[in-house]
């Protein structure tokens, strides 16, 4: 089979296409055939190895070498102690918890990181949904305690976990602003922000509104000009951002919550098909929408991630094995 590869960390240069074999499934794995997957900032960071945590466990050279953790494709065979699937089956899932692959013709995988496919969906749709969906919910769901009537800021909300994040708040029923680029802010009213601001123009830290939840994708506030934008009671939920403002906003959480009432809270990604099923049904009933910015072929996976690195994707971007 073809896959893209790698064996030293750089740039998107680095990525080569190679020949490799057709993996078997283990036990409780299925060897699926890839149709589509997405790109994230996760593959970004791995490729460069930065930040350097990424490289615990493989300093000199990546762990994987192949890249691409959200896929879409049907399952070709089945592990011995596999029964949740059957060759034929259209699936969908998140791989970053069980040996990545994605950017190739075929990948195995654990049967329990893996969903059906929405009905529908196309699976160049299916592959954007896992990895930016599934942070959508948990960071508003599980940390944000997102509730009906909720004031919501999205900072970063052009990418892929915003996208999610703006379509699930509001069919909740909450109010969304979204923070993002020029170009992308008319994306952000197609898809539902009530209100949209331009970081290159307005500082929302400084507007004087507040906030009951602040979805932060980015990372680029400090904790003190967050917290004033954050009501007495609200959380502040950081899924991205560099090591040193993580740190930062964890020392600051317990005087937060102890003095002004205010949740400070890291999101740490945890893949599973529960939570694939909650957008699964979203999607069926037609309440959210995949946003997929762009599509490439295998070969051009590069230039995929570049687009990433550089902040230029609205949504999602898709590598497509089939076009």
């Amino acid at each position: 089979m073809t896959a893209m590869v790698y064996d030293t960390y750089g740039l998107p240069e680095v990525l080569r296409l190679e020949k490799v074999d057709v993996p078997a499934p283990q036990d409780h794995e299925v060897l699926i055939e890839i149709h589509a997957a997405s790109v994230n900032s996760w593959d970004w960071d791995l490729l460069r190895g930065k930040p350097y945590i990424t490289r615990l466990g493989s300093l000199r050279k990546p762990r994987y070498r192949i890249l691409g953790a959200d896929i879409a494709g049907r399952v070709v065979a089945v592990g011995a102690a596999a029964t949740r699937f059957r060759p034929g089956d259209e699936v969908f899932g998140d791989l970053s918890g069980c040996g990545w692959g994605g950017f190739a013709e075929y990948v195995c995988a654990s049967e329990e990181a893996l969903t059906p496919k929405p009905a529908g969906l196309s699976f160049e749709q299916a592959a954007a949904i896992p990895q930016a969906a599934v942070l959508a919910l948990q960071g508003m769901r599980d940390k944000g305690n997102l509730q009906k009537g909720h004031r919501v800021l999205i900072n970063g909300c052009g990418g892929g976990v915003g996208t999610f994040a703006v379509q699930y708040a509001k069919w909740i029923g909450a109010e969304v602003t979204g923070v993002d680029s020029t170009g992308k802010l008319d994306m952000l009213r197609v898809i539902g922000a009530d209100y949209v601001l331009d970081y290159t123009k307005v500082d929302f830290t400084a507007s004087g509104l507040k906030y009951d939840l602040i979805l932060d994708v980015v990372g680029n506030r400090s904790v003190v000009a967050l917290k004033r934008a954050l009501k007495s009671g609200g959380t502040y939920v950081m899924v991205g951002g560099s090591i040193h403002r993580i740190l930062l906003a964890l020392l600051a959480a317990p005087l937060s919550a102890w003095l002004e009432r205010k949740t400070i809270a890291l999101l740490v990604h945890k893949p599973n098909h529960e939570d694939q099923m909650v957008w699964k049904a979203l999607v069926e009933a037609g309440q959210v929408v995949p946003v997929i910015d762009r599509q490439y072929p295998l070969s051009d996976t590069a230039q995929a991630l570049r687009d990433l690195g550089e902040g230029r994707a609205k949504g999602k971007i898709v590598v497509s094995m089939k076009s």
